[in-house]
């Protein structure tokens, strides 16, 4: 159930940010590793998610990064971290 959960929020967290506009060099980079991440996630599971070692870092890198000019997005990637914590990663 847990991981059906992490599915659907790494696919709604990936519309999300499918629907943000220009952006500076930052956030572009920011946005590309997430979107890898999630899309690793998506088609992997757990399993992928245990082979990033780093992955729960650069989410939390990211809500930091998205927090004020995004707060819905970096809800949204601090529940797949809450999500991925109650799996063990």
């Amino acid at each position: 159930m847990e991981q059906q959960k992490l599915r659907e929020l790494l696919e709604t967290l990936h519309q999300e940010l499918g629907q943000i506009g220009t952006v500076d060099e930052k956030t572009a980079e920011v946005l590309a590793t997430l979107n890898e991440d999630i899309s690793k996630l998506i088609e992997g599971g757990k399993d992928a998610a245990e082979n990033e070692e780093s992955l729960t870092d650069r989410m939390g890198e990211a809500v930091a990064h998205f927090e004020e000019e995004h707060p819905r997005l970096s809800m949204l990637i601090q529940h797949v971290l809450d999500s991925l914590a109650r799996m063990g990663l």
